[in-house]
């Protein structure tokens, strides 16, 4: 069933940042029966050179000015955590589905006040957890249904980064490592794409506790983050996050142990992943990905969106990253 009622979506944008140049909007151009109608940034100056690259017909400075458009059918909003909320409530006010970017929130509680103004208003709500869609997670999740694996045993998270020496300059213009903009620090930010695509693997944690702390003094938000998780499957999980490390010590890799094999990938790199198993041994998958990254997730949206599919990164599966992220910062050291 179409969920607006139109035969293409019309997408207004709130926030037209660095993650509307390659990674999503253009892509809003491509999937079919979808367009950009309008742009929206606080600076006229920005927001107008934005519309002229693009090709976008309009603009504003006015966030409610767009989320009114009449042309505008759909809302994607694009800016630092902080105004996910507020924006959220005035497109559902609108009685218009919003997309929007990760994390959902700066914390859990946000995202049920999300939910709820989309749930009184009818109003489908999507969040950009975009690797859900992407060709090679889609066959981790299917070697794990097939029990390629066996029975999966636990699964172990290692994010590691060197501190960014340039950011020590740059930490008030930085909404990623201020808590009151973002909820935290880089954990918030490229954590939870990693807890919700465990999520989509194993479904939802129930449980969760971690401890964090600001080692390096550099900004405000945590900068060190480590946990367990127990998934409502029964499979149990391990987090270790540090944003301050060497530069010969930084990785991205999760391990998935099942009782016939494991499965390692990187979340934020290639379209790779290496699977080994007592039967067969080591194999190497890899993937092309998408020039922007978001395409294939939106294309699920204008599907959900026109009745001719469905999306699985919700406004309610959004939140549970967040909840996660929540109880593992909550012990502060």
């Amino acid at each position: 069933m179409s969920k607006i009622q139109d035969t293409e979506v019309r997408w207004g944008i709130l926030g037209v940042g660095n993650v509307c140049e390659v990674k999503s909007a253009p892509a809003m151009n491509l999937v079919p029966n979808s367009k950009i109608a309008a742009v929206m940034r606080r600076s006229e100056e920005k927001v107008r050179d934005y519309a002229a690259r693009h090709g976008v017909p309009k603009w504003y400075t006015s966030a409610l000015e767009l989320i009114n458009d009449p042309e505008v059918n759909a809302i994607y909003i694009a800016t630092p955590p902080y105004a996910h909320l507020e924006l959220a409530k005035l497109a559902a006010t609108a009685g218009k589905p919003v997309y929007v970017e990760k994390p959902m929130a700066r914390m859990h509680a946000e995202c049920l006040e999300m939910i709820a103004a989309c749930e009184a208003a009818n109003v489908p709500l999507y969040v950009a957890y975009y690797r859900r869609e992407l060709p090679h997670f889609l066959k981790i999740k299917k070697l794990i249904s097939q029990g390629t694996l066996g029975d999966i045993r636990t699964v172990h998270i290692n994010l590691k980064q060197k501190l960014d020496a340039s950011l020590i300059t740059k930490v008030e213009t930085n909404w990623r490592v201020n808590p009151e903009l973002a909820g935290g620090g880089y954990f918030f930010d490229l954590a939870s794409h990693q807890l919700d695509l465990l999520d989509f693997f194993f479904g939802k944690i129930t449980q969760a506790n971690g401890f964090a702390s600001n080692q390096a003094k550099t900004y405000e938000a945590e900068d060190i983050v480590t946990g367990s998780f127990v998934f409502e499957s029964g499979v149990l999980g391990t987090g270790n996050w540090c944003f301050t490390t060497s530069e010969n010590a930084e990785i991205d890799q999760t391990i998935i142990y099942g009782s016939k094999g494991k499965i390692s990938y990187e979340t934020f790199g290639k379209g790779e992943f290496v699977l080994e198993t007592d039967e067969k041994g080591i194999e190497k998958f890899s993937f092309d990905l998408p020039k922007h990254i978001q395409e294939p997730l939106i294309k699920t949206i204008v599907g959900d969106l026109l009745g001719t599919g469905t999306c699985q990164s919700t406004g309610i599966s959004g939140a549970r990253a967040n909840w996660v992220m929540d109880q593992l910062v909550k012990e502060k050291i």
